[in-house]
């Protein structure tokens, strides 16, 4: 299935790091206003945690359909479950915040408040968490780069290295070593 012409796998890519970065902001925002009593802050708060609730819930239902379409084999299927899981808890701390929030309009005694900043913090560790899992799965295991993709660039980097292993350091335009 294609969703605005990516797939599954492409999609939760597109998606996961707005919502990622919305909720950051949302805690952020909220510890702004607690130092600095800004309401502009606390509505800032408010508008990035429900666009990032809304935001990583897509993120997470493309994430849910990418592991059925993206070759893997069970030393990766661990990770994905435990990033489903971490997303997961992830989204459901954040949404627990929002809907808390909407509920009671905003007013909140300090044992709510105290309770919401410390949901919103369990939250960021999660996010945090599930984020890392996500970069080992694509940068460890080349999460989503199909096997016909990945096999050929597989033996075109071990050719490669074989290359300069062997001693040809000739004058190559095709590619750069050097790190920037």
């Amino acid at each position: 299935m294609h969703i605005f012409g990516y797939d599954w796998p492409k999609a939760h890519a597109a998606l996961n790091d707005l919502p990622a970065a919305l909720l950051l902001m949302t805690v952020l925002f909220d510890w702004g206003f607690v130092f600095t009593r800004r309401e502009s802050l606390r509505a800032a708060a408010i508008w990035t945690l429900w666009a990032g609730v809304i935001g990583g819930w897509a993120a997470v239902i493309a994430g849910l359909q990418a592991e059925d379409a993206i070759d893997h084999g069970p030393g990766i299927h661990s990770l994905m479950e435990d990033h489903q899981t971490l997303a997961l808890w992830t989204m459901g701390l954040f949404t627990v915040v929002l809907v808390y929030t909407l509920f009671r309009r905003g007013v909140f005694s300090r044992v709510e408040q105290i309770a919401l900043r410390l949901t919103s913090i369990a939250g960021l560790v999660t996010l945090i968490w599930t984020a890392r899992i996500g970069g080992r799965m694509y940068f460890e295991h080349a999460a989503g780069v199909p096997t016909a993709v990945f096999e050929p660039e597989e033996h075109d980097r071990a050719l490669e290295h074989h290359h300069h292993e062997a001693g040809d350091h000739g004058d190559h335009d095709e590619h750069d070593h050097e790190e920037h």
